[in-house]
């Protein structure tokens, strides 16, 4: 199933913010994407039930092995483009921002070429 863009961003985030705390709520999310906390908790609620999260009686949020499949795959196009943008000359913002906007739209045939390319050639 392919999930909408949004979506992919929520995960993304959920396993960042994982990476750097040991607990993740959905305030954190909130905090960390700039968006309403009630957005955000409408938004848990329909990953709960599609399998994506798993939410504690603590509040706090881990992902299922369907939602890590998902985070870790948008989240390694977002640092691969990033790093070949970077090596083109583009400065570490705009290339992290284009990035986040790009990771969405590649095929996966493309994103695996340009991601072999990268591999054998960088420096």
């Amino acid at each position: 199933m392919k999930i909408q863009e949004s979506a992919e961003n929520y995960l993304e985030t959920i396993l960042i913010l994982h990476k750097k705390k040991t607990h993740v709520r959905s305030i954190d999310i909130a905090n960390e994407m700039g968006f309403s906390k009630p957005s955000v908790s409408e938004q848990m609620k329909k990953f709960r039930e599609n399998g994506y999260i798993n939410v504690d009686g603590n509040g706090y949020i881990t992902l299922t092995d369907k939602g890590i499949d998902v985070a870790e795959k948008v989240y390694e196009r977002h640092e691969m483009i990033a790093q070949v943008l970077m090596g083109l000359g583009v400065d570490e913002e705009t290339a992290y921002q284009d990035s986040c906007r790009i990771e969405h739209v590649l095929s996966d045939t493309t994103f695996s070429c340009i991601k072999q390319y990268y591999l054998l050639n960088k420096k």
